[in-house]
Formats: structure tokens, sequence, C-alpha cells
């Protein structure tokens, strides 16, 4: 027997990273030393910090995978998952500097994973890092023909004094909210037993949705923020603190970048909810604490700024094509988010 008998094909392996090369090279920045096919990726540290601090960042997409493997459509995951890890580093004000991947699967399909990869080049290009190295594992009998997992490693810099770590927050500060494009990369073991459950169909085209399939509404992929934010920085705007709204929506994520004696008191119709939101609602019959609880609702980045911050907050991300809204205030609690729905 030979490494093929067993299920594992190391010529494929080859021709793989060959193909996915100038995929790769083109997301590289400066800093990059070296190109793919090495042990370790090389990133040499940009000049001009005084005090730099590295962020790091990990995460993956979760059970949104089986729907992109069941409709075959792998090209918007990679994107989701670069999302997942920048849009984490950039709340602490880091710039994004480089990415890493590991993708496992039981069998190597090249236009499968050649698709996922050119996903992770976008998102990777959207956020201005570089894809710096990966991993591809090919195990056989542990995952099934056609069946891969993720995961996604990103590292960015801030200046230490320039850090958010929440520290900054005071009582009184209002809460912007950057609209998201959807579901992003939470929720999704909740929404594959609500269609199991109804036997509702990937194709479906519910009302709510205006027409729109719904195994493509849900695939949209996560919304990327460290361009417009890191213009924003830039820019001046006095920003304090940010918080991802990730898996536990607005109340288990926004309180993450308050400081002790503090909570948010939030403005729940202060922006549009998605369609899709109320089609999940409604067809799982779920009560609103768990909607909230899941999903983000429609506000993927939250951003704390002073008072009179917020008019010319809400016009510089408009200017960035970014829906923005001002949804609320931080007040003194114990980590809570009150006024959301009953």
């Amino acid at each position: 027997m030979d490494y093929r008998d067993a299920g594992v094909d190391v010529e494929a392996g080859r021709a793989f990273v060959n193909r996915i090369r100038t995929q790769v090279e083109n997301t590289y920045r400066p800093g990059v030393l070296g190109s793919i096919g090495g042990f370790g990726g090389y990133f040499q540290l940009p000049s001009g910090y005084r005090e730099p601090v590295l962020v790091s960042g990990t995460d993956g997409v979760g059970t949104k995978l089986k729907l992109a493997q069941a409709l075959q459509r792998h090209d918007s995951i990679g994107i989701d998952l670069v999302a997942m890890c920048v849009n984490d580093v950039i709340t602490a004000g880091a710039e994004p500097l480089f990415f890493l991947d590991y993708i496992a699967t039981g069998q190597l399909d090249g236009e499968q994973l050649a698709a996922v990869i050119e996903g992770i080049a976008t998102g990777c290009r959207l956020s201005g890092c570089a894809l710096l190295g990966g991993e591809t594992a090919e195990m056989p009998g542990f995952y099934g023909v056609g069946t891969y997992d993720l995961a996604g490693f990103c590292v960015g810099i801030v200046e230490k004094s320039q850090l958010l770590d929440g520290s900054q927050v005071k009582i009184g500060d209002r809460v912007l909210g950057l609209a998201s494009q959807g579901v992003h990369s939470n929720g999704f073991s909740l929404i594959r037993k609500i269609i199991e459950t109804q036997k509702i169909d990937w194709q479906a085209t519910p009302p709510q949705l205006g027409g729109q399939v719904l195994g493509e509404v849900l695939l949209t992929p996560t919304q990327i923020y460290v361009q417009p934010v890191l213009a924003a920085l830039g820019a001046g705007l006095p920003i304090r603190a940010m918080a991802h709204i990730t898996g536990g929506g607005l109340p288990e994520n926004l309180p993450r970048c308050l400081a002790p004696g503090q909570s948010v008191q939030l403005e729940a119709k202060s922006w549009p909810v998605l369609p899709i939101f109320n089609w999940i609602a409604a067809a799982g019959a779920l009560k609103s604490e768990v909607l909230w609880n899941t999903f983000n609702l429609g506000i993927g980045l939250a951003i704390v700024l002073p008072p009179s911050a917020m008019e010319t907050a809400l016009d510089f991300f408009a200017a960035q094509s970014v829906a923005a809204y001002a949804i609320g205030e931080v007040i003194a609690g114990t980590g809570q988010v009150l006024g959301l729905p009953e």
C-alpha cells in the first residue's frame, strides 16, 4: 500500500499549492518576506511605531459551512473566515497585518478548495492584510468526502497609546452601530434546526425576502469593517471602544467593550431590522429574547464615542458607503444591555 491507498493524495496536495499561489501572492503587502511554500511565514513589522502592540485573533465560521457545502457554494465562505478574525482585531484599533488559514478535508478537491482560497484572498484584500500562509490537511476517515472545516488566524498592530481596551469609555458616551449585511456567521445551528424541523427548502423564496432565494441570502458574507474603521481612526474620530457583534448578539458582545460599572441603554428601534431576521423569527416562532441573544439583527459592529462626535461619525461612515445609526448610550450599570424588546 501507499499513502494514496490510505486516502491521502500527496501529488494532489502539491498541485493545489501551485494552483493557489497567485491568489495568495496577490494579497501581499509591504512587510511580507519570502513566498508561499515555506515552513513558516515571515513578516517584518512596520517602522514608525514607538511601542507597537501585536493584537491576535482566531475564529471559524461555524455551521455556516454546512450550508455552503449543501449548496456547493464555496467562494464566499472564505470571506466570512477572514471577516470573523479581522473584525475582532480591528476592535482594538489595530491594523490587520497578516492572516493564516487552516483547512481540513476528507479528500482534497482542488476545485472546491481553490474557491475557498479565492474567498480568503478576497477577504484579505478587502481588509488590507496579507495571506501569509496556511495548512491544508487531508484527513480521510475523519471528514467525509466533500466535507471540509476552516479556521483562521490574524495578527494586527497598534501603537500602545492608541490601544482600545474599554478603559477610555465614559458614562454618557454614545453608541454608533454599523450595519451588517445579514446573518454573517453566527446562529446557523439554530437556522439549520428551523429548516430541518419545518422541512423548508434552501431554494425557497419566502415573501419576506422579496423573491430572493433563502440559501443565497443566508450565504451573504460577513461584512468586513476594517477599511472604513481605519479611515475613521486616521481622520481623528475619537473612537473610545468597539465591539464586533457575533454569537450572543448585542446583549453579549456590546458589554465586552465597556469599562467596569457601565451598561448600555439601547434604542432598539433606531435601525432597520433586515428582512432575513424577520423570516427567521417567524419560521422558528422565536421569542424576542432568543432572537436578540443569537443574531446581530442588523448591527455588525458597535462603536463608542463622545456625544459631540456622533453626527460627525454618522456623516463620515455615510461617505464611506457604510450605513450607520445612533443606537444607544453608555450609562452606569453592571455590564448589561437595557432596552431590549420583550
